[in-house]
């Protein structure tokens, strides 16, 4: 089983502050003779649709001596991810949820933002002192 990251917890609190479930910590996913663990899985029940809305999510605190060596583990972990629940998952749509932080230094940038264009990264920003969502980048 995977290790938390740092910002896991303050991740999970925010999610249910802004009325998500918690239904998985560490959801594993397996596909043909493969398998992940993806940090977390979430449903909200969606009033208007009567339908559950579910979201998978991989938190990253971008904590490495490399700014771009994160990138590039993230973005490599996100697609893997995203493939493998795609075949075995598809109504559940996955996230990169970062820091507040890290997304207004490290994303800010021209580059990163190319990056997560092109790869269509959709991204949970989390302020993590408050515990609130601060920002959903649904593509």
């Amino acid at each position: 089983m995977p290790a938390k990251d740092l910002i896991h917890d303050a991740v999970c609190n925010a999610l249910e502050n802004d009325g998500w479930t918690i239904t998985h910590e560490h959801m594993k996913v397996e596909f043909e003779d493969a398998f992940i663990y993806v940090d977390l899985g979430a449903e909200r029940m969606v009033i208007a649709q009567r339908a559950n809305e579910k979201i998978a999510v991989e938190v990253k605190s971008f904590l490495g001596k490399s700014a771009i060596q994160d990138i590039e583990d993230a973005l490599g972990q996100f697609v893997v991810y995203r493939i493998f629940l795609r075949k075995v998952q598809p109504e559940r749509h996955l996230f990169l949820c970062v820091s507040h932080i890290t997304f207004d230094t490290i994303f800010s940038s021209k580059a990163i933002q190319i990056l997560i264009d092109e790869l269509n990264v959709s991204l949970l920003v989390v302020n993590v002192e408050t515990e609130e969502v601060d920002q959903w980048i649904k593509r």
